[in-house]
């Protein structure tokens, strides 16, 4: 082919895919146009909770709620502009790093951001995820998150949005309980033996608030899954300290500990037991 024709064709070449290439260039260049219009009108919505139906907060149980939501906004029409829809994708979270894991690789797959993440729940699961929410200005929603730290909106958590009460509500009402009575001491007694930490942190709510009212504190924490562990000795120790006692442990153990104190003498009158029971073990499992 001569040097001119081949100079020629690649300039008609050039014309015409700047040009579009015609109509079928036009129509391919209109249909992209809209791809990009319907995608930009989807809100992503990324479902991060436990598979495991042991939480109460598991995907199984809340999953019906959200589509249960989302039906009812499409059906109403109410709430959304016009041509906006939810796409919802759920995740196992777990209770660890497996959330903070899902997020990043859905990033990393799909190229783009979700709008809204619900859950997760977790404590250690929502820390890093609240932490990247706010990093990149998405919307967080949970119904757990309870631990103090969560409470700070100056910082890292600025984007997270708890749906239930936190610990330290619950450690606002013995704060009231305690004012009614003219207490202003009391033992702390948890189990701190699963990788979850609730009665620490539930505990810890408890402790914040008291903290800020001066008042005197003794704490205590055992592994209730430990072989070795004796519950008369634990009673024990509560003997040494306040005659007010908050307790946060499984059912089981809470029993076990009343059944020692009972047999030590302690069930008389002279001291008062609160148990914070995190869980309904008849519904959801112990």
């Amino acid at each position: 082919m001569p040097p001119w024709l081949l100079g020629s064709l690649c300039c008609v070449l050039a014309a015409r895919a700047a040009l579009g290439g015609g109509p079928a260039g036009a129509e391919e260049e209109e249909e992209d146009k809209l791809i990009r219009e319907e995608e930009d009108k989807l809100i992503r919505v990324l479902v991060l909770l436990p598979q495991d139906d042991a939480y109460l907060f598991s995907l199984g149980r809340v999953r019906p709620a959200i589509e249960y939501a989302v039906r009812s906004l499409r059906e109403s029409g109410a709430g959304l502009p016009p041509g906006y829809t939810f796409q919802l994708t759920y995740e196992d979270s777990a209770c660890g790093n497996r959330a903070l894991f899902s997020l990043v690789d859905m990033v990393a797959l799909q190229r783009r951001r979700p709008d809204l993440l619900l859950g997760p729940v977790c404590e250690y699961a929502a820390a890093p995820v609240a932490r990247l929410a706010a990093h990149w200005d998405v919307p967080m929603l949970s119904a757990g998150a309870l631990a103090a730290g969560f409470g700070a909106k100056g910082g890292e958590y600025s984007h997270l949005t708890r749906v239930a009460p936190a610990y330290a509500k619950m450690g606002e009402m013995l704060l009231a309980l305690f004012r009614h009575h003219q207490w202003n001491r009391a033992t702390l007694l948890y189990s701190d033996s699963n990788p979850e930490r609730s009665c620490y942190f539930a505990m810890e709510g408890v402790h914040v608030v008291f903290q800020e009212e001066a008042f005197h504190m003794a704490v205590h924490s055992f592994d209730e899954t430990s072989r070795h562990l004796d519950i008369d000795d634990v009673v024990r120790a509560l003997q040494t300290g306040e005659r007010v006692v908050i307790m946060c442990a499984s059912s089981d153990t809470i029993r076990n500990i009343m059944l020692a104190a009972h047999r030590q003498g302690m069930t008389n009158g002279d001291y008062a037991f609160f148990n914070i029971e995190l869980f309904n073990s008849s519904s959801y499992g112990n």
